[in-house]
């Protein structure tokens, strides 16, 4: 069967290095972190007080009404946000359209917390006695599938509405499944993207009693996401939120859209090995890479961008790396690369999609973002990883490459469309 090409049309950026996609990038581009120190919460008694936090200038009332905003979880302004400066770039009106036209265009939302903060709060006003503050939405809102839910009636979308939940891989894998979507003929455009907003105490206090989240740099939060450095010492938690529209190819050069890139290829798969650590060979996330090439058809040498997912994580940097090698063979010393971690720190669900939106971005101006904070290089992360500064790079071809926990890996290869 003849498979559809499938296009990226417009983008939205809601992340803690810029609001909007061109103050996103601008951003990304010089180098500039979004980390900073902890202000939704007192975090004084808590090891780690900095994340990635979406600044304040990003107004919630603004995407949700007074009214509705205890309701709500904090990722639905900010999905809401994202979606509608993606629908705007690509130049699509969802109150211009027919019943028919919105039946045809699907949601697919990448979260892997969804509205954990939400849950978080009511458990909170509940049991320190204010049970009549509690929302009357508070099950149906603290299900992650609300997320979903509330993009499409937003905007008044018909067709699917689904979540992906599959850890830090969950965004890379809804793009991957819109891919699928239209590249089949089931729809012909997709709203696929990420969200998460994990910034609150008890999460933070679960990351922490894991021992992956970095304590060494509350007094310099800019630095504190330091992937492939040799003193990195964990992942800075983040939120955001990016979404794409997404659609077959013929109908977006009909309506003359404008074409950031086409989705080639997409693979998925799991080492079975643990709830959370990677097993340290690298052959599944190397697979996941080489199954991406193998749809796309496209040999390793073609790749001129690697999006890492570089958390900052001392075992995860060596492991990325090492099945880096393994799935470009010779070319991975050839092949530049950049951890986006490393200005925003990790929006759990939803980093994907934020490394597509900045590798999309760099197909464009053909500039390859940094990854800031590798002071001193990892002997063992040896790679290319354009560490201080942007660089000027001609990219055709780019893989996105995601892993989770739960032992799931993502990759998604991405082209210039001229």
């Amino acid at each position: 069967m003849m498979r559809k090409r499938v296009a990226i049309t417009g983008i939205g950026a809601i992340s803690p290095n810029g609001i909007g996609r061109e103050c996103f990038w601008a951003a990304t581009r010089a180098g500039r972190s979004g980390v900073r120190r902890i202000s939704r919460f007192d975090a004084s008694q808590f090891l780690v007080q900095v994340a990635g936090e979406v600044p304040p200038e990003f107004q919630e009332e603004q995407w949700v009404s007074a009214k509705d905003r205890p309701h709500v979880s904090r990722a639905v302004p900010m999905a809401v946000a994202s979606v509608t400066e993606a629908l705007a770039d690509a130049d699509l009106e969802p109150r211009t359209m027919s019943r028919e036209e919105l039946q045809d265009i699907g949601v697919l939302v990448g979260s892997g917390g969804g509205s954990q903060d939400f849950t978080e709060e009511q458990y909170r006003l509940y049991y320190t006695g204010h049970q009549k503050q509690c929302s009357v939405y508070t099950i149906p809102t603290g299900t992650i599938g609300t997320l979903a839910s509330e993009v499409s009636m937003r905007f008044g979308f018909r067709g699917l509405s689904h979540i992906v939940s599959t850890g830090c891989t969950s965004s890379t894998d809804a793009m991957g499944y819109a891919y699928r979507n239209i590249q089949s003929g089931i729809l012909n455009t997709m709203i696929a993207g990420g969200v998460d907003s994990p910034i609150a105490p008890l999460i933070l206090r679960g990351f922490q009693l894991m021992r992956i989240m970095t304590t060494r740099w509350n007094h310099a939060p800019e630095r504190a996401s330091r992937p492939f450095s040799r003193d990195r010492d964990g992942f800075v938690l983040a939120e955001g939120a990016w979404f794409f529209v997404i659609e077959e190819m013929e109908r977006a050069r009909t309506r003359g859209a404008h074409i950031y890139g086409e989705i080639l290829g997409y693979a998925s798969t799991c080492e079975a090995y643990h709830r959370v650590r990677l097993e340290e060979c690298g052959e599944e996330p190397a697979r996941a890479i080489r199954l991406s090439l193998k749809e796309a058809d496209l040999p390793p040498s073609a790749i001129d961008y690697l999006s890492y997912h570089g958390t900052a994580t001392e075992l995860n940097d060596r492991i990325e790396t090492r099945a880096v090698k393994l799935a470009f063979d010779g070319h991975a010393y050839k092949l530049a690369g950049s951890s986006l971690k490393s200005m925003i720190g990790h929006p759990q669900g939803a980093c994907g999609a934020a490394g597509v939106a900045a590798t999309l971005l760099a197909m464009r101006d053909s500039i390859a973002p940094p990854t800031i904070n590798v002071d001193e290089p990892d002997p063992e992360c040896d790679l290319d990883y354009i560490s201080g500064r942007s660089r000027r790079l001609s990219i055709e071809h780019a893989v996105a490459n995601c892993i989770a926990f739960g032992s799931k890996n993502s990759a998604l290869v991405l082209g210039r469309v001229d």
